[in-house]
């Protein structure tokens, strides 16, 4: 992948007992199409310790979707419309097993970018924990933001 050629956005939403909370991010990052899959990489840095780094690596295959998170704590999540994965969260406590149960998978991505929406729930040990969304922009950066 080129270094950081494009500008990615990220409006993600989480619902917990009745609570939403927003997050947007605008970051730099990579994309890239090879055979039928997309890819979306992006450094993400933790807010209350800015030396804490994420890699984040989302694979889109038609309706499925795969995010690997990397840094201090690792994530994977298989996302899938219309059906429910076992997916490995782990923490410094251990790993910990959650169901994801995508509802809505919107795929809008092309050669140069596009857009990805996504809906989903998770469930620990089948009790809601939280609904989430998020919707993921990607864009080909203009020559004056490259810098």
């Amino acid at each position: 992948m080129d270094k950081e050629r494009y500008l990615i956005s990220i409006l993600g939403e989480q619902t917990l007992d009745g609570e939403t909370d927003k997050i947007e991010v605008l970051t730099s990052g990579n994309f890239m199409k090879r055979k039928d899959h997309f890819y979306i990489g992006y450094k993400e840095y933790d807010e209350d310790d800015p030396e804490t780094c994420y890699d984040n690596l989302i694979k889109v295959e038609g309706d499925v979707v795969s995010i690997n998170r990397k840094g201090p704590t690792r994530s994977q999540l298989m996302l899938e419309k219309g059906k429910r994965h076992q997916c490995i969260y782990r923490t410094v406590a251990g790993d910990l097993n959650i169901g994801v149960f995508t509802r809505t998978l919107n795929n809008d991505l092309h050669e140069r970018g596009g857009s990805l929406e996504v809906s989903y729930t998770l469930d620990f040990n089948t009790a809601l924990v939280s609904e989430n969304r998020f919707y993921i922009t990607v864009e080909e950066k203009q020559p004056q933001q490259a810098q």
